[in-house]
């Protein structure tokens, strides 16, 4: 028995030692944690990269983006997906732990308004929007709509996208204290396709192709143009998100722990090039302007 252990406690360590020595024919392993919204791009990047680099392997996971960033700062991750940008307090939690975290702007994302597909209401101001959800709006009679109670459904606390949506739809004010929380986004797209009085809120992407829901147009003046967050031919409405014109949308990143090892690097230029930025577009999110085929400049 103490020689079958010795030998393989040997083995073990030769092992060890052969992948320090040859890491490329190790394989390397890349986690990626965090933002809900980003998770199915993720995923969808972990898949095709991988097709073409078998020595890699990418692990995705979902949590929020609040959650990939903690996970980033106690060294849990080695990238962290965030649908809103990293806060002060993170970065020096990061700086503490002796990390200096590195942005990638990876995409971006026409955060889209629901309502159930029967509801008769088209279009909200922004302002309609952050007073539904600040609870001074509730009934759909006040916006145009039926006489009917409006439910609401929202995020969870740690994502990114309920951060955003209260720093810049509901300008900072308290969510209303019957917003109900869903653990994702397709969460939000499942509770408003059953419910004719509710209204959500989330990544266009989950709401694109749902014949169930209906994605409002949104004013961002009460005077104003209403412009929806979709385009022709089912696809985002590229030029609004970029022009600022379509009035809530953001960049969707990626941060790593400092400078990312080779093997890292590589993956986020593929991301940022144009096989990666192709998938971006397929999987109905926005491109970084100029940077895929058929994207603009």
């Amino acid at each position: 028995m103490r020689w079958n252990r010795t030998r393989t406690a040997a083995v073990l360590s030769l092992l060890a030692a052969f992948a320090t020595i040859f890491p490329a024919l190790a394989g390397e392993t890349i986690t990626v944690k965090g933002s809900d919204t980003m998770v199915i791009l993720g995923q969808r990047w972990a898949e095709e990269y991988m097709k073409a680099h078998a020595d890699v392997t990418i692990q995705v996971t979902g949590g929020g983006s609040g959650t990939g960033i903690a996970a980033l700062v106690n060294g849990t991750t080695t990238l962290a997906n965030s649908s809103r940008p990293i806060k002060g307090e993170e970065k020096e939690a990061a700086k503490r732990n002796k990390i200096d975290v590195v942005e990638f702007k990876t995409a971006m994302d026409g955060l889209a308004v629901v309502v159930n597909a029967s509801n008769l209401v088209e279009h909200l101001t922004l302002k309609q929007v952050g007073m539904i959800y600040t609870g001074y709006i509730n009934n759909w009679k006040q916006v145009g709509g039926p006489d009917k109670k409006i439910i609401r459904y929202s995020r969870e606390s740690n994502s990114g996208t309920y951060v955003f949506f209260k720093e810049h739809v509901l300008m900072n004010r308290d969510y209303a204290a019957d917003a109900q929380t869903m653990p994702g986004t397709s969460a939000v797209a499942e509770a408003v396709s059953k419910d004719p009085n509710a209204i959500g809120y989330g990544g266009v992407a989950y709401f694109a192709t749902n014949p169930k829901l209906k994605i409002l147009k949104i004013k961002k003046e009460d005077k104003g143009e209403a412009i929806s967050p979709m385009g022709a031919g089912g696809k985002p409405n590229y030029e609004a998100v970029w022009s600022g014109s379509y009035p809530i949308a953001r960049y969707l990143y990626v941060y790593s722990a400092g400078r990312p090892s080779d093997a890292v690097k590589a993956y986020l230029d593929w991301i940022l090039g144009p096989e990666g930025q192709e998938i971006v577009e397929k999987m109905e999110y926005i491109p970084v302007k100029g940077s895929a085929p058929g994207a603009g400049n």
